[in-house]
């Protein structure tokens, strides 16, 4: 009989178990239901809507665990509703009035500066409390430039509204206006045929063309057409002048998509490094070379490579055939050329030749013989104590910057090092670290980061379609340059980079940048760089925001490069995403459009890279209110 009811009592206690089973079920689901619903209630501020009433599958017991998902967790969260409100604020314009501002040369702030030497005209930058918090507009029916080459040639009027140089070099074909645009037919006070013409006669006295010459330097640049027909020789050219009474020479410069920055020889070093230039041009740039004990040509030599040449026209070059219209003494162009030639001298060059309005002299390839002749020279003296690549707000002295050592006395080494031919210079391993000058960086680091950038910019082209558009950007700058891999890796687009090598870097690289054929210059990031606004078509910023954590607001830095970006724009910034989400506000607020994407190697990367673009806007027609807002499109 037990046995008889034993499955009777076990049946009876699978159902038991099957109906406490169903229960535990039942139990799971309504927890499961109502965590949901609550959660809903919390994040909905106390409703629920219709379209959060969707169905969430719960996980029971016994049941196939979740599929787990490593995806980067390194994205930006949406704001809490009480940060939306501050995200969306708007920086405001700045008045019309502003639209050609450089905060450095503002032209009231200068004049309180002492006029000797021209000190006015150097960097003065405004104080914290005086540094302006808007963005600058660009004039009434401005227009995307004129691409390259067709830029070298004209510019809109409207971009640049100044016809002051088509009056005041009228006769000297520097620029002419017609109709709503400016021509530029390559003409300069010093060479009236024309700047190709020009720089032919200077080829006929050195070799331009077999690539021993890529970098020079052109200091009173007026509109640049010297380095603008240079480019047509594979030589880039750092043409600069100050902000003065030749109203928007750098300007028209850089509108025309030439290199230049607003500068002057004064009291302080250009921001360059040593030895970085093979070619250092002047046309009557009213510079006085043999005045102050030599200390302009002595600045010159600093920035002069081993080898370079120094090219003057002008006063007072060939002063017998031109004193009267110089409207100049003999006696006082005579001593002007005496003054300079003895400089010169005790400079150790050597002048090649003077053949009618061109004079040519070439620095010495090492200071060998220099030295040995210091004895009877005595002035200048050799640099002791500065760095000679050190060129930020650092005073000229009247002492001769030494070159680096030679290991035998051969006349014809190179000091610091031979460099290739352009276009093998941009590839090969710079002498600077080929000397192991700059500590931490090696050969192998040279040339991985060369392939680096190559892979990052391809990246890069893949998400920007302007810059993959050839010819879309003419005015690149990099604002952390470091190797110059951005620059190299655009070298056979037609682009030109302004590498910056910020003065807080670790490690001061300029110099190898201009080891490579490549340009650039000294900048803290803190302080407006001294040039126009809308300068440039595209801005790189690599870690610059993570470099000046805690240095100066991030604001004030986006709002420069605001300022020095162009209408329709672009910007890639790559840095960590904690640093990017804090920038992207600001760029909001800017009214830029911008994404965050993944870096290059893959979503597990803490560095992301974001992309922006300035949107199109202008100051007001003449003829509307002041409080009418800005032109958009």
């Amino acid at each position: 009989m037990a046995n008889d009811r034993w499955p009777s009592k076990l049946s009876k206690l699978s159902v038991r178990a099957k109906q406490t089973n169903l229960y535990r079920v039942i139990l799971v689901a309504f927890l499961c239901a109502a965590s949901y619903f609550f959660g809903i209630w919390q994040h909905s501020g106390g409703g629920i809507s219709r379209e959060s009433l969707t169905s969430v599958p719960c996980t029971f017991p016994h049941q196939t665990s979740p599929i787990l998902t490593f995806a980067s967790r390194h994205t930006s969260p949406d704001p809490p509703p009480s940060d939306m409100t501050a995200r969306v604020v708007k920086i405001p314009s700045c008045g019309v009035e502003f639209s050609e501002y450089t905060p450095c040369e503002f032209v009231k702030r200068s004049l309180s500066f002492p006029r000797e030497r021209l000190i006015y005209r150097e960097r003065h930058c405004p104080k914290k409390e005086e540094i302006l918090r808007c963005r600058i507009p660009a004039p009434y029916g401005y227009k995307v430039p004129f691409r390259w080459p067709e830029s070298r040639d004209k510019a809109w009027f409207a971009n640049v509204p100044h016809t002051e140089l088509t009056v005041e070099k009228k006769n000297q074909n520097w620029v002419r206006y017609e109709k709503d645009r400016f021509l530029f037919p390559g003409g300069g006070t010093m060479f009236p045929r024309g700047a190709d013409a020009y720089i032919d006669e200077i080829g006929r006295l050195i070799n331009l063309r077999d690539g021993s010459i890529r970098t020079a330097i052109d200091t009173g640049c007026g509109v640049a057409s010297f380095g603008a027909y240079l480019m047509s020789r594979n030589i880039v050219t750092m043409s600069f002048a100050p902000r003065d009474t030749h109203e928007a020479q750098v300007q028209f410069a850089l509108e025309r998509g030439v290199p230049a920055i607003l500068g002057v020889l004064a009291s302080i070093r250009l921001p360059f490094p040593a030895r970085a230039f093979d070619m250092a041009h002047c046309s009557r740039c009213l510079i006085p070379w043999g005045q102050y004990n030599g200390t302009y040509l002595i600045e010159v030599d600093r920035v002069l490579r081993p080898g370079g040449y120094w090219i003057l026209s002008g006063p007072p070059v060939n002063w017998q055939k031109h004193w009267k219209g110089w409207e100049r003494t003999r006696d006082d162009l005579n001593s002007e050329q005496t003054q300079i030639e003895r400089v010169a001298r005790s400079l150790c060059w050597k002048k090649l030749v003077q053949r009618e309005d061109l004079a040519v002299w070439q620095k010495p390839t090492n200071h060998i013989h220099c030295k040995r002749n210091r004895i009877a020279l005595r002035r200048p003296p050799f640099c002791h104590r500065t760095q000679p690549d050190q060129a930020w707000y650092t005073k000229l002295e009247e002492c001769l910057t030494p070159l680096p050592e030679v290991t035998g006395s051969e006349i014809k080494e190179v000091a610091g090092g031979k460099l290739a031919r352009w276009p093998e210079r941009l590839n090969a391993v710079p002498p600077r670290i080929r000397s192991g000058s700059l500590q931490g960086i090696t050969e192998d680091d040279f040339v991985s980061n060369t392939e680096t950038w190559q892979r990052r910019v391809s990246y890069y082209k893949s998400f920007d379609q302007q810059l993959a558009e050839t010819g879309r950007y003419r005015n690149l700058l990099d604002m952390n340059a470091h190797l110059g891999g951005f620059a190299s890796a655009l070298v056979d687009d037609p682009v030109w980079v302004m590498n910056v090598v910020p003065v807080e870097a670790t490690v001061n690289t300029l110099g190898v940048i201009y080891e490579r054929g490549l340009i650039g210059t000294y900048q803290n990031w803190c302080e407006a760089m001294s040039t126009y606004p809308r300068t440039y078509d595209f801005v790189h910023a690599d870690s610059v925001f993570s470099m000046y954590k805690d240095k100066c607001d991030m604001e004030d830095i986006l709002l420069e490069m605001d300022r020095i970006l162009r209408p329709k724009g672009s910007v890639i910034i790559r840095d960590d995403i904690d640093v990017l989400t804090k920038v992207k506000k600001i760029t909001d607020a800017m009214q830029w459009e911008g994404r965050i994407v993944d870096h290059e190697n893959g979503p597990l990367e803490r560095e992301k890279i974001l992309f922006l673009v300035k949107e199109y806007w202008t100051a007001p027609a003449p003829d509307q209110s002041s409080d009418s807002g800005s032109s958009w499109n």
